[in-house]
């Protein structure tokens, strides 16, 4: 009897762990599905989501118990905007199940073999195309002319984009009359050339470049301005038809190879790329074959399509839920290329951390061709055996962010140079301090501690007017540059004492610009003591440590004389921070910048009554005295800094991590793994409503 008790116990926890995963990958899939469909901004490589996405069935098919008709596991992609009126799609735009070993392939395939030759069916045949990575979209024409484009938002309902998709020059707006209303599905792609000529051009102008043309191709066809969308030059393939007549006598087409023929004399662009077999080896040799094809392409393509090619065929092997039986998309791989390290190159950050970074000859991979990767730390250098001369293996994380997997060490000639980092700062020649250790040879991260280092200052002084610091509007990165070319600053104390004609003097300044810039200057004096501390720009001492400490210490004045025990005291400042602030504010150079500060008028202390000495409609101000709040996710009225500042303002503290000593998580849409952390601590849940009732008292 025991046994069957602690059986039950071990069961239950398996349920319990399983549940906790389930409910963690569902969200993060939902956030990561929102970041890719929606804001066209990817976290992670596509490979990383679709393992997250193979995860979450595995775990679900183990436990129907906590199966969920609300999982992403049932839908597609993602939800139509606001921005845009809502199309609802007679047929559903589905999804397709992905495989990612030739082994799923010839499991799929002789699946499909063995369940229609059960049918009768004796002929069977599939066919093999890109998968096309782009934005799908469905365009459905009334008596020969295009009614209606859309994306494909959620597959049930997707956004109006007709005048954008007009705007792409090889769809035809005008297609033989077929006796009926015609919709067909596509991908609209950028081509590779069209991207690389806009991203020149972006960097020209001082813009941040596109990360793929995925991103680059969904942006551009959601914009509001069709006239934006034409000089961002798309492209379309039409590969698949949804309903409505494809042949002005009624016939109906018999597999999905004549539906593309047809579509193709409609005069619709169709992927020229279409292989019809009925051999799973020759299958797998067309895949095979479009791997090695990728780079030749015109367009990105991010796996292969396989498709049972009869549409009765189809009929007979019927649906899953959200994905067809007779389909599956073969997903390439991360990419990776072979190229050769030419040299290491060093940048010097604001807070002195000194970054090596590869130079490369150039390759292209995962749409944009790479001269550069981040190498990250001497560690990096050191574990992965990487020299000068050397071939590597280069991919891009997050299909972003280029990298260095490995050193191709069978590629040597005895002429590769191994790294040896510096000892000094390449930017002001001062001593180098390596974390953990002050030995090269034993160490990661290294630092330039000069703080009159000319690399640091000018990162430290755009950090220090940026949005989140002290928010002197119009003092962006141009205009330091500038101020600290001419000689008109030297610290970030300078700013205040600038003139309105040194200014008006700069390169594209003029009067009108100088006068606002003082304005914005003299504004910015008010910020407060929590803002002043994050901009000073000190290690490890952003916003939410910079909020922390200050409620402690009440001003900046006190910092000079905290020490590491004192800091460390605070919530959320831990001994590496506080190490950091110690180490900052023992410096003689800090203690003249603060003194020109001060003198200049800048705030420095907290008024008596709080940061902004206010107090709400009742005399209460402290309703949320000794209370910490931590906010994730998209609130439906309220920005996360405005919900900050009602808290504040009801002398709450806000966090930006979630432990046992966080009072409240406020949970908004799409809400992250900061939620998963709270149900783990058993931290209440509270809503933007409940947040607005308690600041009422």
């Amino acid at each position: 009897m025991s046994d069957e008790i602690n059986n039950s116990k071990i069961d239950s926890k398996k349920i319990s762990d399983a549940e906790s995963r389930i409910n963690y990958l569902r969200k993060e899939i939902r956030r990561h599905s929102k970041l890719y469909y929606e804001n066209d901004a990817p976290e992670i490589t596509d490979y990383e989501y679709d393992m997250m996405f193979e995860e979450l069935k595995s775990l679900e098919a183990a436990h129907p118990e906590l199966d969920d008709d609300a999982s992403p596991t049932h839908r597609v992609g993602g939800a139509a905007s606001e921005k845009f009126s809502p199309v609802a799609h007679k047929v559903k735009m589905g999804s397709l199940t992905d495989v990612f070993s030739y082994d799923e392939v010839r499991a799929f395939v002789v699946k499909c073999i063995e369940k229609l030759c059960v049918e009768g069916e004796r002929e069977i045949k599939f066919t093999v195309e890109p998968k096309i990575d782009g934005l799908s979209a469905s365009l459905i024409y009334e008596n020969g002319l295009l009614k209606t484009g859309a994306t494909r938002g959620d597959g049930l309902i997707g956004e109006d984009v007709t005048d954008n998709m007009k705007t792409l020059k090889s769809l035809p707006t005008r297609i033989e009359d077929t006796g009926g209303e015609l919709c067909v599905r596509g991908e609209v792609y950028m081509p590779r050339s069209v991207f690389e000529a806009l991203n020149a051009e972006k960097e020209e102008n001082g813009e941040k470049p596109w990360a793929n043309p995925r991103n680059a191709a969904a942006g551009s066809l959601r914009q509001l301005d069709s006239a934006v969308t034409a000089k961002r030059r798309l492209d379309i393939f039409v590969f698949n038809l949804q309903y409505g007549p494809l042949y002005g006598d009624g016939r109906l087409p018999e597999s999905h190879s004549e539906t593309v023929r047809r579509i193709s004399e409609l005069g619709f662009p169709v992927i020229d790329i279409l292989k019809v077999t009925g051999d799973p080896d020759v299958i797998i040799s067309e895949i095979e074959r479009l791997g090695r094809a990728r780079d030749t392409l015109e367009y990105d393509i991010d796996g292969a399509v396989i498709k049972v090619d009869s549409l009765r065929q189809r009929e007979l092997l019927g649906e899953n839920t959200s994905t067809p039986k007779w389909a599956v998309a073969y997903k390439f791989p991360p990419e990776q290329k072979k190229t050769k390290l030419v040299g290491i190159s060093l940048n010097v950050g604001r807070t002195g951390v000194v970054t090596p970074t590869a130079e490369l000859v150039p390759v292209r991979i995962a749409g944009t061709t790479v001269q550069r990767a981040t190498l990250h730390n001497i560690d990096i250098i050191r574990e992965r055996d990487i020299r000068i001369g050397d071939s590597v293996i280069l991919q891009k994380a997050g299909d972003i962010i280029p990298e260095i997997v490995a050193s191709v060490k069978e590629d040597r000639d005895g002429t590769q140079i191994p790294y040896k980092f510096p000892e000094k700062c390449p930017a002001c020649g001062g001593e180098l301090v390596f974390d953990d250790s002050y030995d090269a040879l034993e160490s990661g991260a290294a630092r330039c501690i000069n703080a009159a280092c000319p690399a640091q200052l000018e990162r430290r002084l755009i950090h220090f007017a940026s949005k989140g610091a002290m928010d002197i509007d119009g003092m962006g990165p141009r205009v330091v540059n500038l101020l600290l070319e001419n000689g008109h600053i030297e610290s970030a104390a300078d700013i205040y004492y600038l003139k309105k004609e040194e200014i008006a003097s700069l390169p594209r300044m003029g009067e009108l610009s100088a006068s606002n810039l003082i304005s914005a200057i003299e504004k910015s004096k008010e910020r407060g003591p929590t803002r002043l501390l994050c901009a000073l720009g000190i290690r490890h001492t952003g916003e939410s440590a910079s909020e922390a400490v200050i409620s402690k210490f009440k001003s900046i004045d006190a910092l000079f004389d905290a020490t590491e025990e004192e800091l460390s005291e605070v919530d959320d400042i831990g001994g590496v921070t506080a190490h950091a602030i110690v180490e900052f504010f023992s410096l003689p150079e800090t203690r003249l910048v603060f003194e020109k500060l001060k003198s200049a008028g800048v705030v420095t202390a907290e008024k008596e009554n709080g940061e902004n000495g206010e107090k709400n409609a009742n005399g209460a101000s402290d309703s949320f005295s000794g209370l910490t709040f931590v906010l994730t996710g998209k609130l439906p009225e309220m920005t996360r800094d405005e919900a900050a500042a009602l808290i504040k303002s009801k002398g709450g503290k806000v966090s930006s991590s979630v432990s046992k000593k966080t009072s409240y998580v406020v949970a908004g849409e799409d809400a992250g793994s900061k939620l998963t952390k709270a149900f783990e601590l058993d931290v209440p849940i509270i809503d933007e409503e409940t947040l607005k009732r308690m600041a009422e008292g």
